[in-house]
């Protein structure tokens, strides 16, 4: 991902500081049954090259990554239906290789709809993409919906009016990035009333260069969270261990669901920072989430 990216140079310049919003309390407030919560982590690909000989054995076929992803994640942030509509005989076919775990993939609203549409007149593109992904079935997790950084609150309405008509029966979670929707307090209330009132999360994006996206508000007692790492910079470890003290906040709280998702602008070390992460996790919110297994155990070192 390069959203946000930075020099490395200015990274130890920044606030990486994580501020937990006083709403926040008033959505947990609404929690009723504090069953155990369920918590996902992934990446953004399985198709990743760079990662054979460290998690994949060497020699794997692309079309066998997937076969090897669900070994080490218990989640995918599905980048790939963002670029295309895939038929449900696709989506089977990936969802065949999950059929065994617990594993859940969380599909992006293609960007035929999310971008170059201003929402308008996609009622077809949008039905065809759930005929797709519902071929998931009990796989599927949550289905996020990014706007670009060009799409202002001044362009709301055909947006709300989308929100509003998406399927009660799907789990969507919303990305926003435009500066203006952080800097405006009425608009970021106005959105965030929304979106409590649809039922509908809010992804939060923790990426160095733009701070504000990632603004810890929840809008049900979910989360979904798309953090990205710069290639194991010291920060990058003590970001995630200040996410911990605030997931654990949050699981204390009541949270249901977590969706963790690591980026890296070089995918390279993403399971290394995953390994950190998910030991974290367990350790300080007592967890037993399943970590990447490298076939050089040398290479989990930090």
């Amino acid at each position: 991902m390069e959203f946000g990216r930075v020099t490395e140079s200015e990274l130890t310049a920044i606030d990486f500081s994580l501020h937990e919003p006083k709403g926040n309390d008033a959505i947990f407030g609404k929690v009723k049954d504090k069953n155990k919560p369920l918590v996902h982590i992934g990446c953004a690909k399985w198709g990743r090259k760079e990662w054979l000989g460290k998690i994949y054995p060497k020699g794997t076929k692309e079309t066998n990554f997937l076969d090897e992803y669900v070994h080490h994640y218990n989640a995918i942030e599905l980048n790939a239906t963002h670029y295309k509509i895939y038929s449900s005989a696709e989506i089977k076919r990936w969802n065949d290789k999950a059929k065994n775990f617990d594993f859940k993939f969380c599909p992006k609203i293609p960007n035929s709809i999310s971008h170059y549409s201003s929402f308008n007149n996609v009622d077809a593109l949008t039905d065809s993409f759930l005929e797709g992904i519902i071929a998931f079935k009990e796989h599927l997790g949550p289905v996020f919906l990014q706007v670009s950084d060009k799409f202002s609150p001044d362009r709301k309405e055909n947006l709300y009016k989308y929100l509003a008509a998406f399927p009660k029966d799907v789990q969507l979670f919303l990305e926003v990035r435009h500066p203006h929707w952080f800097a405006d307090e009425k608009e970021m209330n106005e959105l965030l009333q929304l979106l409590q009132t649809l039922n509908i999360g809010f992804v939060i994006t923790d990426t160095a260069g733009r701070r504000d996206c990632a603004h810890m508000r929840l809008t049900i007692p979910k989360t979904f969270i798309r953090y990205v790492g710069n290639s194991l910079h010291p920060t990058d470890y003590t970001r995630i261990d200040d996410w911990v003290k605030h997931i654990k906040h949050w699981l204390d709280k009541g949270l249901q669901e977590l969706y963790f998702f690591m980026h890296m602008h070089d995918e390279t070390f993403s399971p290394e920072l995953t390994v950190y992460l998910v030991e974290k996790l367990n350790k300080e919110c007592d967890l037993h989430l399943q970590k990447p297994k490298f076939i050089n155990t040398q290479q989990e070192l930090f």
